[in-house]
């Protein structure tokens, strides 16, 4: 009988890599850069300045039993949203509206999944090229990934560039990075609506279904909730850009839609608060991943090689070519990424460095922006330690074995896509 290899659960992955990050901070040298905070207060490394550091912290195994409950303190507000808004879908599933929402798309799309695909897909990349949308999207995980704005604004102020320059180049590349995502997204749904047992996600909470199941027909209480629903998304895009709402100001928002969407469909007190409980109660493995993702940057930092290994990726682009600095530039970014998933963080620690070094490699520095962008962006679609993206797989309910099987390819797709971008912007001397 031969032996069959199991995948480890998701919880033993991030384990698994906090202790690699543990053993990290035993192996490389610590050392760290000169910081200063600019006018909006954010912490900015200094090129140029990285030192050693004489006598480094010792990290000792009870520090990852510490790491935790700090990364879930740290993390706080992204695992308290994802909780209230599980909540809240669970109370929009309890009054009917959703499954009558999905039976008249049923209707009208069943037999035009292509449109379906395309019109999400295109809706989800206006969002997040507009305003910036990511974790937002966790509030739609449960009723139904981007090039986000905010962040490159962030990474053209650090290298002292106009915010929102050189626009028309990441216009005209948002198109066919698009088609390469509908593309991959198209054959395999094509593939699996042609053979059921070729889905990754065969085998995973399986429902029995009951081939003569009809979703209610929408009645006016139903779409006086999704007129709510809708009226909730208008106010949280509104929130966002004019009003700069973020996680506390959104999980209040989706709070009283659950309430006015109770009122609505006439929910007894304790029925809303049972389905309000329920829902959240599903999420606690999410919000646990989510602080287990948080930690193992936070074990790097405290070991103080956090900047060690910045300063190690960066140093090699020196001593290469243009063409191949910025390419290297991208797969720099995209492994950071790994230490550093958060955008802006990102931007703050590796900007003030590879800027530098793309001057000194006559590299325009919008050139190393948008090798910035694509690296952050694109490998946030499957990082481990992007809380936002695992807190989205556990409402989903997709294992994160079977997420890296679908989008692994897409992934190498969008980064040979990116590399020929940066070649023919440094080609053209993109500014």
């Amino acid at each position: 009988m031969g032996l069959r290899l199991q995948m480890p659960h998701t919880l033993v992955l991030m384990s698994l890599m906090m202790v690699l990050a543990l053993l990290l901070t035993w192996i490389l040298p610590a050392g760290r850069f000169e910081t200063v905070r600019n006018d909006a207060g954010a912490e900015l490394v200094v090129p140029g300045t990285f030192q050693r550091v004489a006598d480094p912290p010792f990290l000792w195994p009870w520090a990852l039993l510490l790491a935790l409950p700090r990364a879930m303190a740290d993390a706080q507000d992204v695992i308290f949203f994802v909780f209230l808004i599980s909540g809240v879908i669970a109370i929009l599933q309890k009054t009917g509206a959703i499954d009558a929402m999905i039976g008249f798309v049923l209707d009208r799309f069943g037999n035009r999944w292509q449109l379906l695909i395309l019109v999400a897909m295109s809706l989800f990349a206006v969002f997040s090229a507009s305003f910036g949308m990511a974790v937002e999207y966790l509030a739609f995980v449960g009723v139904l990934v981007a090039f986000n704005p905010f962040t490159v604004q962030i990474a053209q102020r650090v290298a002292e560039l106009p915010p929102g320059s050189g626009m028309w180049y990441r216009a005209i590349l948002a198109g066919p990075f698009f088609l390469i995502g509908f593309h991959h997204v198209y054959r395999y749904a094509q593939r699996t609506i042609s053979d059921p047992s070729s889905s990754l996600m065969a085998g995973v909470n399986q429902i029995d279904v009951d081939p003569s199941h009809e979703y209610p027909r929408l009645n006016h209480r139903h779409l006086l909730v999704l007129l709510a629903a809708a009226g909730t998304l208008m106010a949280l895009i509104a929130g966002i850009v004019w009003l700069g709402w973020y996680l506390t100001e959104l999980g209040a928002l989706f709070l009283a839609l659950g309430l006015v969407a109770a009122a609505i469909a006439r929910l007894s007190p304790n029925d809303t608060a049972q389905a309000f409980i329920a829902g959240a109660t599903q999420m606690t493995g999410t919000a646990l991943l989510i602080g287990f993702a948080r930690s193992i940057a936070l074990i790097l930092e405290d070991g103080m090689v956090l900047h060690t290994i910045v300063q190690g990726l960066a140093l090699p682009l020196s001593w290469t070519p243009t063409s191949v600095s910025a390419v290297g530039m991208l797969l720099i970014q995209s492994l950071l990424n790994f230490f550093i998933p958060s955008g802006s963080g990102q931007a703050y620690a590796t900007m003030p460095i590879m800027a530098p070094i793309g001057d000194l490699l006559n590299i325009q520095r919008q050139v190393t922006v948008l090798a910035y962008q694509y690296g952050d962006g694109f490998t946030n679609m499957i990082i481990p330690t992007n809380a936002v993206l695992m807190g989205i797989l556990g409402l989903a309910g997709i294992p994160y074995a079977r997420w890296v099987r679908f989008i692994m390819p897409l992934i190498l797709k969008l980064l040979a896509a990116s590399a020929v971008a940066l070649v023919v912007a440094v080609a053209i001397g993109y500014q």
